[in-house]
């Protein structure tokens, strides 16, 4: 700085920006809960779905598409775009609300979820609807997945970014260990997985069926980059994601602490997993009135 210059002048363009950051989290925790909404009535039509799977991840959803992934919904396979890969293919739920916000196909599709001949299946599938990057639901093969799609991308000469969301529940899966081993080997700087770190899965708690505590001691262990956030705030999902932009020579993980059914986990009857259960009725209505959509 300049030894005339104004300190005000230095620092207000800071404020701007901290104001604007600050903006910007309000808006896309409204359009979070909008998006929560848009997937709990397309489960609650369909009668059949992962409610709970889906709404703990719905922050960093949002973040991702509307702050961090350079993607064209016009073009969805745009050579250069950044590509997300949904590992936990059975919360595709949230997955195709945030897709249709984003303009990747109206949102009038959303209540067919499930339906006979729609596009809008029980777990995504690539070639029938746009901006799926891969088709999954079998757990364990996302971050394989991801790893082709960075070499791929390393090869034709983009910088693009490659995302992919785990359950805390799949990565007991041997074959994310193989992957991440692999993803250290090749210095896949450009790759991010992400822990959707809820405690539960489809039979009982994560501690209970198999206990992986110490999470970040584990993926340390395998050459990556670990941080570790409270996955439901989005002002700690936008910094992490900004963060692992800085990695070099190793890919990064963010373990994301959720809840799983955030913020109406407590409205899901007494059961706080609600793995498969697809909304009564009743739930949805009080769910909406209590997230205001």
């Amino acid at each position: 700085m300049s030894p005339n210059a104004s300190p005000t002048a230095a620092v207000a363009p800071t404020a701007r920006r901290e104001q604007a950051a600050a903006s910007s989290v309000v808006a896309h925790t409204s359009m979070a809960n909008a998006i929560r909404a848009l997937a709990m009535d397309a489960v609650e039509k369909a009668k059949s779905g992962h409610p709970g799977g889906s709404l703990s991840w719905a922050e960093i959803a949002v973040t991702l598409f509307f702050d961090v992934l350079r993607h064209d919904p016009s073009n969805p396979k745009w050579p250069q775009r950044d590509r997300f890969i949904l590992s936990k293919g059975h919360a595709a739920p949230l997955l195709y609300a945030v897709l249709a916000e984003a303009g990747f196909f109206p949102r009038d599709l959303l209540p067919t979820l499930r339906k006979l001949g729609s596009p809008l299946e029980g777990h995504p599938n690539m070639r029938r609807l746009p901006g799926v990057e891969a088709s999954t639901g079998s757990l364990g093969q996302g971050l394989s997945l991801g790893i082709g799609h960075a070499l791929a991308t390393r090869l034709d000469g983009y910088d693009s970014r490659v995302y992919v969301m785990h359950g805390d529940g799949e990565i007991e899966e041997g074959q994310v260990w193989e992957a991440a081993m692999s993803a250290h080997k090749f210095q896949l700087d450009h790759l991010v997985a992400i822990v959707d770190q809820n405690g539960y899965q489809q039979t009982g708690t994560t501690a209970e069926v198999m206990d992986m505590k110490p999470l970040g001691p584990k993926w340390e262990a395998f050459g990556w980059s670990v941080q570790e956030i409270n996955g439901n705030d989005m002002k700690e999902a936008l910094a992490a994601l900004e963060k692992t932009k800085q990695a070099r020579g190793k890919p990064s993980v963010i373990i994301a602490k959720t809840v799983k059914g955030w913020p109406i986990q407590g409205l899901l009857t007494k059961d706080p997993n609600h793995h498969g259960k697809p909304l009564t009725p009743e739930e949805a209505k009080k769910a909406l009135e209590f997230i205001g959509a």
